[in-house]
């Protein structure tokens, strides 16, 4: 039989961790809008708000270059309820990224993803259990196997974690891979999968459609799926890993979305 205290907690057994995290919830603004839509001028699709242009944190029109990127911005702005909660908003968020921060320096951005290929997640091998060796040569061997078929890296493995060199011609193939993508929406969105996932690599092979968004983010955390495998899961672990997940699938509609 439950508990009855599951469901109404004894104020006898606080647990000082919540209270903390609620004293510093923020406060949220209110909805000021009833509805979202989208508005297309000059080739630009522009966020409305009430039929008012909507802005960046910096005050620049909030505009994408695609109307299923718009209309999922849209989408967004649509769902929220009474209070605005950037949380609930990933695609929000890249996309005021892109125009706020990447637009002005993508060099700086391509040269931060290169070197991710300096030390990407999939170079690093456990040697033991064996379970764990071949789920991650399962994962990354293909994204391995892409790089180098489609653009010539080939990538030195290692065992631990120990630094591994990499050949400068095959970071430099990378950046080459890199370089092709224009759109700073496109860019922006790419820096997010890499940065959730820990690998440039599967960013890039994710984004050349040589896996799905649920085979990208599995490759990603081969090693977190195995320890809860042997170890049992965690709470707390698995809802951060669900809310980077969803922003990790939100980079990646933006991406595909921003070169329709």
């Amino acid at each position: 039989m439950t508990d009855s205290r599951d469901w109404f907690p004894s104020e006898e057994e606080p647990n000082p961790m919540r209270a903390a995290q609620a004293g510093m919830k923020p406060t949220l603004p209110k909805r000021f809008y009833k509805e979202a839509g989208v508005e297309e001028r000059d080739g630009l699709f522009f966020l409305t708000l009430d039929g008012r242009t909507a802005k960046t944190p910096s005050k620049q029109a909030l505009a994408v270059p695609s109307r299923g990127l718009a209309e999922a911005l849209a989408e967004e702005w649509q769902g929220q309820g009474s209070e605005i909660d950037p949380t609930t908003m990933p695609i929000t968020r890249i996309v005021n990224s892109a125009i706020d921060g990447v637009a002005p320096r993508q060099a700086e951005v391509v040269d931060d993803l290169v070197r991710y290929a300096g030390s990407d997640l999939v170079y690093y091998r456990a040697g033991e259990p064996e379970r764990l060796a071949k789920s991650q040569n399962d994962a990354w061997s293909p994204v391995l196997d892409w790089a180098k078929d489609t653009h010539g890296a080939r990538f030195a493995l290692g065992e631990g974690v120990m630094h591994v060199t990499q050949p400068d011609e095959a970071v430099a193939a990378v950046r080459g891979a890199i370089e092709q993508v224009r759109s700073p929406f496109a860019l922006a969105a790419l820096h997010v999968m890499t940065t959730l996932s820990g690998s440039v690599l599967i960013a890039l092979a994710h984004a050349a459609q040589q896996m799905d968004v649920d085979q990208a983010w599995a490759a990603a955390h081969v090693d977190e799926l195995y320890q809860e495998s042997v170890w049992g899961q965690d709470h707390e672990a698995m809802e951060r890993r669900r809310r980077r997940e969803a922003d990790f699938k939100a980079a990646s509609a933006v991406y595909r979305l921003a070169q329709q």
